[in-house]
């Protein structure tokens, strides 16, 4: 029934090897429902559930110190309060409840938190940021994993993980699960293809170059009867296990799923930390939730900068740097310091976040030739717009991108700060009022590299889940 049967044994092996650790605790899974508007949200427990793999990560860092996110998750002895284990994130209802349509009605949305099995019973508090922008406590439960309502036992796995990068034992290492959605049987061969290409391509990119050897990187696809995943603003809607699609938000490049009780149910059969759903399109389209999962269309001319700047979105919680194409979400009316590493509001320049960057002498903010550069793109959209509109070829859309990256390159060879970091107005998809470390970065646009800012950004959270590496 399975592509992958004929290697079933072979990488079921490698699964065991990559998980080996002495002792390694279960796998919790807490699945909860998180709804409400723009105005207020509140939260109830689904279930409780033991996933078939043991806990991927190593516990000796079960605590997150890297303060990202607009949520965290704790967990804490019932009795004492001795916090066991926390980790920072973000939610697709946090997007959400910043679009029009929040305004109007409230929604619900299926949501998850992991954690190392405890030995006690224990409380879950989610945290989110509240109007200082510190985490404060949105819901709490206790929870005994061994309560007799708690799942055990799950269904047979829908499809065997493929092995692309076993690095050594998972506690070890960070463990990135490539997911597939709209491949056929047929289509078997190319996702691990694909998986394998664009994992390759994460790796040439610094700092994942320099960590390589801290990664496992696992493939895994559940089959679908069309090829391609749905795009309702064009009419083509498919099924699939996963439900990814485009149009999400009212966004035509902008791909998730909204079914995170799937998701989860079939990523449980892998070890994983991140998650990377590879599209079987040839639109341009992708998105990214930090902690949740990152999205790329596989088929894509653009696939190596999709893989890697929606990427950073999920593992690093990376900001856009971009503030000139059209998004789903509303604006904020107020100027709050970004919670991401490479966005500020630059209030306090003295105290800039990433100060040890810049150069003495550097201007705050940092001149660049932003006036001309939003007037070619005022005009860069409309093409674009125009051409979606009209349902052209990918092709078209593929080199006019190609035009645009060649135009700012172009404008910004000469300038004077160009391989500088200081803040340069526009970022966070705001024209004014946030600022960006670089001219140029994969978050900003489709070039080839991270700003060194963005680099340490993603070193933390290696160094989080592999541990500290000599710099």
């Amino acid at each position: 029934m399975f592509r992958f049967f004929p290697r079933l044994l072979a990488a079921a092996s490698l699964v065991a090897a990559g998980l080996a650790q002495a002792a390694q605790p279960a796998t919790v899974r807490v699945d909860y429902t998180h709804s409400g508007n723009a105005l207020s949200d509140s939260y109830a427990l689904e279930q409780v559930l033991v996933e078939p793999l043991p806990w991927p990560g190593d516990t000796t860092r079960n605590l997150d110190n890297t303060n990202r996110g607009q949520n965290r998750v704790e967990v804490a002895d019932a009795k004492t309060g001795d916090l066991l284990y926390s980790r920072d994130f973000s939610t697709i209802f946090g997007e959400w409840r910043t679009t029009d349509e929040a305004t109007k009605i409230s929604r619900g949305f299926s949501e998850s938190v992991r954690f190392p099995k405890p030995d006690r019973p224990v409380r879950v508090r989610i945290l989110k940021r509240d109007e200082r922008n510190a985490f404060s406590v949105a819901w709490s439960v206790e929870i005994d994993t061994d309560a007799p309502d708690v799942v055990r036992k799950q269904p047979a796995a829908p499809a065997t993980p493929i092995p692309i990068r076993v690095s050594g034992p998972s506690p070890q290492k960070v463990d990135l699960l490539v997911l597939g959605d709209g491949y056929t049987q047929a289509d078997m061969k190319k996702f691990e293809t694909d998986a394998r290409r664009l994992a390759a391509h994460l790796f040439t990119v610094s700092p994942f170059k320099e960590r390589a050897d801290d990664f496992n990187v696992w493939a895994l696809a559940v089959l679908t009867l069309e090829s391609g995943v749905s795009r309702p603003s064009t009419g083509v809607h498919h099924a699939s296990k996963l439900g990814t699609r485009y149009d999400i938000f009212g966004s035509e490049r902008y791909v998730l799923t909204l079914d995170n009780r799937a998701l989860r149910e079939i990523a449980q059969y892998a070890p994983y930390e991140f998650i990377e759903i590879l599209v079987n399109n040839e639109t341009y389209g992708g998105g990214g939730i930090f902690g949740q999962f990152s999205t790329a269309a596989a088929s894509n001319e653009w696939a190596d900068y999709l893989f890697v700047h929606e990427f950073g979105h999920h593992f690093a919680g990376l900001a856009d740097e971009y503030y000139t194409s059209p998004v789903a979400y509303a604006a904020s009316s107020t100027r709050m310091e970004p919670w991401e590493p490479n966005a500020t509001a630059l209030r306090d320049p003295a105290n800039l976040k990433w100060a040890k960057h810049v150069k003495a002498g550097t201007p705050l903010p940092t001149p660049w030739p932003k006036a001309e550069y939003e007037e070619y793109s005022r005009a860069y959209q409309k093409r674009r717009a125009a051409l979606r509109a009209a349902n052209r070829p990918e092709s078209e859309m593929n080199a006019l991108f190609r035009e645009d990256l060649a135009r700012t390159k172009a404008l910004f060879a000469k300038q004077p700060y160009r391989q500088m970091i200081g803040a340069f107005e526009g970022a966070n998809y705001e024209v004014k009022g946030y600022y960006r470390p670089a001219m140029q970065c994969i978050m900003f646009d489709r070039s080839e590299a991270f700003c060194p800012v963005c680099q340490d950004g993603i070193t933390d959270i290696i160094d989080l889940y592999a541990g500290v590496k000599q710099r």
